[in-house]
This record gives structure tokens, C-alpha cells and sequence, in this order.
């Protein structure tokens, strides 16, 4: 009993830097040690356990590579320095692209964003809060909460139902197709793209008839007016319709120091059909554009502006050059717009050259008025009005009439061609975006036969 308060007591005393001496002194060292690292690995195993507890509320994304990505590949392609850096929201917005873009700008106004470094120093450290524009480097992983389904939502289980009288309708605007991108031939009088008070779109066709193998469903790239007509590009997959984008944006973007006449890797040339003619053969038209309202706020439309420096101006620049004059007053003009502003080309033909395009009632009224044709200014020229003998039931669209031999004009403005870069080409080296030359890189050459109202216009004037 008394050796046992004695060993308890040299243990109370003992300090771990202590020397020890004896048999005694060795087994308390040992007895000690044996205690401090069954302590230190209950210690470390609880911190583990803690760190994966709190993992587990997390979803975490891949760590961060630079490969290339839409954007870069797009900019590099229209001859502009591509942006290396990567943001937290670039690099969330490409891991889940099914995720909406306003969603995660509200994970990160909450600040419930966080970024696991890479670099060994900071290693140990918890994952910190970052924001929207803060630059994430190699290696790094980004947490989101886990209340977000990192994963893309499952296709609809229910059938489309399929028209098959629409079926070959749409197949038969199909004017080209690539891994990368499908272009079809636009009918006049259809939107591109759906809304309040519309029957059927072109992204709602292409979605259900022009998925062809794919399970993405094409993605609209640029917009045409609803009473035009012609070449309009989709995007099979989002990266290709991100490439897409960027290289229509830098088209505009660029407008201002482009030289006339040099090449462009993106060219889109349309056939107008007007009333009158120009004063010049050809030129440049560089005049800036302005929404306006008119009608007590019923309605808008887009108009010249003299000053450059008004607030709302877009600058739109658009070169023209006359293709054939008739006898009977109309002109055929090959429109290339620079730039991508909303009626562009109808405003500067009527406005510019005073030379407004035949079935453009809306900026053209006047000499329409003159020539018997009597319409409402503020209103396009609709399919859905009662002039329109509808031909096609299924589609509400009516393709026959509309030439200058009609009553009523449909609007004679078509994209007859277009050249843009080989998407699915500069795709085989998207992880090489240094290798990428607009240059070298091929080009695709796309002409879309005229709508066929158009087209007896023509006829007609030979």
C-alpha cells in the first residue's frame, strides 16, 4: 500500500523533460507516454472525423485545370488575347452548367461559397469564403452547399409527340450539320425564339425535331428577325454554343476598328429587297441606333441618332453595295452588318439611304402609302392577320404569298450567306488554345436558297 502512494506520488511530481532514473522512473515514462499518445490519436481521429463530418455538408466540385473553355476559344478565334484567369463563378458555371447563373450570384451575395487551396502552406488550413470574382488557381476546389444537386437534372421520362407533317417541315430547313452545329434556313413570318402569345418558335422545333443523336437540344446563337429570313446557326452542345457566342460578341465588340474590306472570320451578308435607290453604288454606314417609344408607351421602335455620345446609343455600322436596279423603282442591295443591333438593317436602309425594304412596314410606311399600301406603322406584318391565307395548317405559316405581285408585301430581307469559323475543328484543340490560328483555322461557307416570295419578286423584276 505504502510502495503505491509512493508510485503515484513520483508520477504527480514527474516532468516529461526529466531524465529518468531507475527501473521505476523508466516504466513511469513509458506508462506516461503510452497515456500522451493513445491521447494525441484520440485527438487527431476526432479532428478527422470532425473535418469529414463537416465535408459532408459540402458538395465539392473538381479541382480547378486550365483548359480552355468556350469563352477563350472564342476570343482566340476572333483574334483577341484570351483570358487565362479563371473566376469561382466561370469555373462553378462550367462544372454545372444545368445550375442558373442567378443561383449561384445568390450563393455568393450569402457568402456560402468556399475554396480548398492547392498550395501546401495553406494546406491544413479550412476552406475559406470567396467570392464571385475572386480567381481560383490550379489545384483548387471549390465547395458548394449541399443543398445544391451538383448533378444535371434526368431528360423527362414522357414522349414528345411527334407532328409528321412538322417533322419533315423542320428537317427540310436543315441546310448543314456538324458535331458542333446545325444551321437551318429561317422562313419568314416564324419567331426564333418563344414568348407571350406565341403558337410555335424555332428553338421549340429545333428542340423536339433537330436533336437528332444528341441529348442536348440545339441552342439558339444569334437572333433574326420574325418576318426575315435565312441562315440561322444553332449550337448542338453548350460549349460549342459558348464558342459561338463569344466570336458573334467580339464581332461587335470590334465594329469600331474594323478596316472595310479586311478579312473577318465571321461574315454574314443579306439580300434586301427596297424601294428606291441609293445615291452611291456602295458604302459604309456608320450611324448610331436609339429605342424610342412611341404610341403612349404601346409599342417601340429603334431610330438614328446624331449624337454617338447619347446615353442609350448602340454604335451599328453596316456596309452595302447594290447588287441590281429595276425600271420599276426596287433595288437589290447585299447588306453586311458589322455589328448586331436590333433592326439594324432596316433602320439604316430607310433611314440612311431612304431606301426602306419592301414589306418593312414599320420603318417604311410612307413610300409603302405611296405605293397603295396602307398599314398600321407601329406593327410588323403578322401571319397570324387575317390577309394571310394560311397554306401550312400544321405550322401557321404561309410561304406563297407575299411578292411584289400581291396585295400585301412580306418583308424582303434575307440572309443569303454566311462564313464563320469550323467549330468543330478548333473543339480537337480546345486543351491547346495556343495552337488555335483564326488564321489556318478552316472556314465554313453557308448559302440559304431565298424564301420563295421573295425569290418571284426577283423573278418578276428580270
Amino acid at each position: 500500500m505504502a510502495e503505491r502512494l509512493i508510485l503515484r506520488e513520483m508520477v504527480r511530481r514527474w516532468r516529461p523533460n526529466a531524465a529518468p532514473s531507475g527501473i521505476t522512473g523508466i516504466l513511469t515514462k513509458e506508462i506516461y507516454e503510452q497515456q500522451y499518445s493513445y491521447c494525441t490519436a484520440t485527438a487527431t481521429d476526432g479532428e478527422k472525423c470532425e473535418k469529414e463530418r463537416n465535408y459532408d455538408q459540402w458538395l465539392i466540385l473538381p479541382p480547378f485545370t486550365p483548359a480552355a473553355d468556350g469563352c477563350s476559344i472564342g476570343k482566340k478565334l476572333s483574334g483577341q488575347p484570351a483570358d487565362t484567369n479563371m473566376t469561382a463563378l466561370k469555373w462553378i458555371l462550367k462544372c454545372c452548367p444545368h445550375l442558373p447563373r442567378c443561383l449561384v450570384q445568390k450563393l455568393f451575395r450569402l457568402r456560402q461559397v468556399r475554396k480548398e487551396c492547392s498550395n501546401t502552406e495553406t494546406k491544413e488550413q479550412r476552406p475559406k469564403r470567396i467570392g464571385a470574382k475572386d480567381l481560383v488557381d490550379i489545384g483548387d476546389r471549390v465547395l458548394l452547399p449541399r443543398s445544391v444537386d451538383g448533378k444535371p437534372p434526368s431528360p423527362p421520362t414522357e414522349k414528345s409527340i411527334f407532328n409528321e407533317e412538322e417533322l419533315k417541315f423542320v428537317h427540310s430547313l436543315e441546310l448543314y450539320k456538324d458535331p458542333a452545329i446545325i444551321v437551318i434556313n429561317k422562313p419568314p413570318g416564324m419567331p426564333v425564339q418563344g414568348g407571350l402569345g406565341i403558337r410555335r418558335s424555332l428553338d421549340e422545333l429545333a428542340a423536339k425535331y433537330l436533336r437528332h443523336d444528341y441529348t442536348e437540344s440545339p441552342r439558339l446563337v444569334h437572333r433574326l428577325d420574325r418576318d426575315s429570313s435565312g441562315i440561322l446557326v444553332m449550337g448542338r452542345t453548350q460549349l460549342s454554343t459558348t464558342i459561338l457566342h463569344s466570336i458573334f460578341r467580339e464581332k461587335t465588340f470590334g465594329a469600331s476598328n474594323d478596316v472595310p474590306g479586311s478579312k473577318r472570320i465571321l461574315q454574314k451578308r443579306y439580300w434586301a429587297l427596297v424601294i428606291g435607290s441609293p445615291r452611291r453604288h456602295q458604302g459604309l454606314i456608320t450611324a448610331p441606333l436609339v429605342k424610342v417609344v412611341v404610341d403612349n408607351g404601346k409599342s417601340e421602335r429603334i431610330t438614328v441618332v446624331d449624337n454617338n455620345h447619347t446615353v442609350s446609343a448602340q454604335h451599328a455600322v453596316t456596309e452595302y453595295r447594290v447588287i441590281a436596279s429595276s425600271s420599276c423603282g426596287y433595288t437589290l442591295l447585299e447588306l453586311s452588318p458589322l455589328t448586331g443591333r436590333k433592326h439594324q438593317l432596316r433602320v439604316h436602309c430607310a433611314e440612311v439611304l431612304g431606301t426602306p425594304i419592301v414589306g418593312d412596314y414599320k420603318y417604311g410606311w410612307q413610300a409603302h402609302k405611296k405605293l397603295g399600301h396602307q398599314m398600321d406603322s407601329t406593327s410588323d406584318l403578322r401571319p397570324d392577320n387575317k390577309m394571310f391565307k394560311v397554306k401550312h395548317e400544321t405550322i401557321g405559316l404561309d410561304l406563297e404569298n407575299g411578292s411584289i405581285s400581291d396585295k400585301h408585301f412580306s418583308l424582303h430581307l434575307h440572309c443569303k450567306r454566311m462564313i464563320l469559323p469550323n467549330i468543330s475543328m478548333a473543339l480537337q484543340h480546345s486543351n491547346r488554345i495556343s495552337d488555335l490560328d483564326a488564321v489556318r483555322m478552316e472556314s465554313i461557307k453557308l448559302d440559304a436558297p431565298l424564301a420563295p416570295h421573295m425569290q418571284r419578286s426577283l423573278d418578276l423584276l428580270n
